[in-house]
């Protein structure tokens, strides 16, 4: 019983300890600055709710005084004035006509401010609290400290307490303890945020001959924390950049992957090849408003109705080009090229007349939004990841048709020896018209995927083209693996050479690099062999 009666007399102390009180109330309305801001640091400390409204009330310019003894909140809803006497609680019958208003500085605003954040930290709302430890990180002091140090204590959320963690390192550096510094110093120096070195920085800074530090062992701490913080991020841009080019290299490996067949394993330079990956993606997109007009309860899965579907319409525009002009083309290296760039040319009017010039919109999935936080600075976005492993996926079964099904088998055949595998009762021009429809699919599967990351139009698919034929010949003409290792490492090199010399050096410097590439090995990363190579 003593025991009960002891835990309900500690709750009821609790309590009543956070409860707004008259003195508190009277220093807000009527007391000098600095009463004002020893109340304001009382409600943080005690994060007090009716206090929280009182202080958005001073904010809000509600609070009046009447004479000495009175202090009153006006409201006006719907038309309705209403006021309320804040030491009684009672609500007045009628509005005084004697009020006077409570007339706040900016340095009690900013307070008022601050302790408005540092309480919102206890919602459970994650945008609020979030919203709340910036706008703390942007002014604070050390009455917040304990209410920053509760939060952090109790929050889970990677980035808010990230973010609380700087604030309060910022708070105690300001510390007249040396411990306290070195260890808000200590504190930084596990922080992978870049807005670290701006506190770091002023510590080893220098008037003169003069540090702005005086103590060497603070300094030290210093240096020692921004080493280690300047290491991490350095290895956080090292990650990005790798991920980029990772994510550039799967998207080139997708608009490369259909051309290595259709050019590597059957020699037809296709220039409509950016064409087919523009039809995919006008594809998607009529996926999408068909979704959006008749499904709209199952739109956030349209994109998995697509991928079928953009490949389809691109293997049968491709199968149709096969066989009726490429057909006739094969052997003749010069009239297959201006045929197909003329046919890209017809393509691309085509899609203007049906869709019209501008670019069309397609959204992402909602599964698809957003991003996975690395570290911070370091943001792996969803559609990117998503599209690396759809490359990954498409790679795979491509592999999987080449040389495990009896249409590789054909497709082998006839690319290593022509003559040997019709000699044998293989259908040497349905397999071509077959094998340029799956390069022509695996086309549509490439604007498929680049209708997500980017602006769909009918000049797409030119952005696309040189990059895929340097991806083909460097890799090797025929060679799957090759051109896996070529787009991935193309990707790669240009996003750390973008991050060195700019986006378009960049591009100027991989396209020599490829020139003089091919000069020493013509055959590419893997050459393809063949009695009719060997011959």
């Amino acid at each position: 019983m003593k025991r009960i009666l002891l835990l309900v007399l500690t709750l009821f102390l609790a309590r009543s300890s956070s409860a707004l009180t008259p003195e508190l109330t009277r220093d807000l309305a009527l007391g000098d600055n600095d009463a004002k801001l020893r109340a304001i640091g009382t409600i943080v400390e005690t994060r007090d709710q009716d206090g929280a409204k009182l202080l958005q009330a001073l904010l809000d310019g509600e609070v009046q005084t009447i004479g000495d003894n009175q202090i009153v909140r006006t409201t006006t809803v719907d038309s309705k004035t209403t006021v309320t006497d804040l030491l009684t609680r009672q609500v007045l019958p009628s509005p005084p006509d004697n009020r006077d208003d409570v007339v706040i500085n900016n340095r009690v605003r900013k307070a008022i401010g601050v302790a408005l954040a540092a309480l919102r930290l206890a919602s459970p709302e994650r945008a609020v609290r979030l919203a709340a430890a910036k706008e703390l990180q942007a002014g604070s002091d050390e009455d917040t400290l304990p209410a920053i140090n509760t939060a952090l204590a109790k929050e889970s959320d990677p980035e808010i307490k990230e973010l609380l963690g700087l604030t309060a390192a910022s708070i105690q550096l300001g510390s007249n303890d040396k411990a306290t510094r070195i260890a808000a110093i200590r504190t930084l120096a596990e922080s992978d945020n870049a807005n670290t070195k701006t506190l770091l920085l002023p510590l080893l800074e220098k008037k003169g001959d003069t540090y702005n530090e005086p103590d060497a062992d603070i300094r030290a701490e210093a240096e020692r924390s921004l080493r280690a913080v300047q290491q991490r991020l350095s290895t956080g841009e090292w990650i990005g950049r790798v991920f980029s080019g990772v994510s550039l290299g799967s998207i080139l490996l997708l608009a490369a992957l259909g051309l290595a067949i259709t050019y590597g394993l059957m020699g037809v330079i296709n220039m409509a090849h950016g064409e087919l990956i523009m039809i995919g993606a006008y594809a998607t997109y009529v996926v999408q408003n068909f979704f959006r007009a008749h499904l709209p309860a199952g739109f956030d899965f349209y994109l998995l109705a697509a991928v079928p579907v953009s490949f389809a319409v691109s293997a049968t525009v491709g199968m149709a080009l096969e066989r009726s002009v490429i057909r006739f083309l094969y052997g003749r290296p010069l009239e297959t090229l201006l045929a197909t760039w003329g046919i890209s040319l017809m393509l691309i009017q085509a899609v203007r007349t049906l869709f019209g010039a501008q670019n069309v919109q397609v959204e992402n999935p909602v599964w698809m939004s957003g991003g996975l936080q690395f570290m911070s600075g370091v943001v792996l976005p969803w559609s990117r990841i998503v599209i690396i492993g759809f490359a990954a996926a498409v790679v795979l079964l491509v592999w999987a048709l080449l040389t495990r099904t009896r249409l590789g088998l054909f497709v082998r055949a006839v690319t290593q020896n022509r003559a040997m595998a019709g000699a044998l009762g293989v259908p040497t021009y349905r397999v071509d018209m077959w094998a340029f429809g799956l390069g022509s699919g695996i086309a549509g599967l490439a604007g498929c995927a680049l209708s997500q990351i980017g602006n769909v139009g009918p000049d797409l698919g030119q952005s696309y083209i040189v990059d895929s034929f340097m991806v083909v010949v460097l890799g090797g003409v025929g060679q799957l693996a090759g051109t896996v290792y070529a787009a991935i490492g193309l990707g790669i090199v240009n996003k750390f050479l973008e991050a060195w010399s700019g986006a378009v050096l960049a591009k100027i410097g991989v396209l020599v690099f490829i020139i003089f590439f091919i000069q020493k090995r013509p055959q590419g990363l893997f050459a393809l062999k063949g009695r009719m190579v060997e011959a």
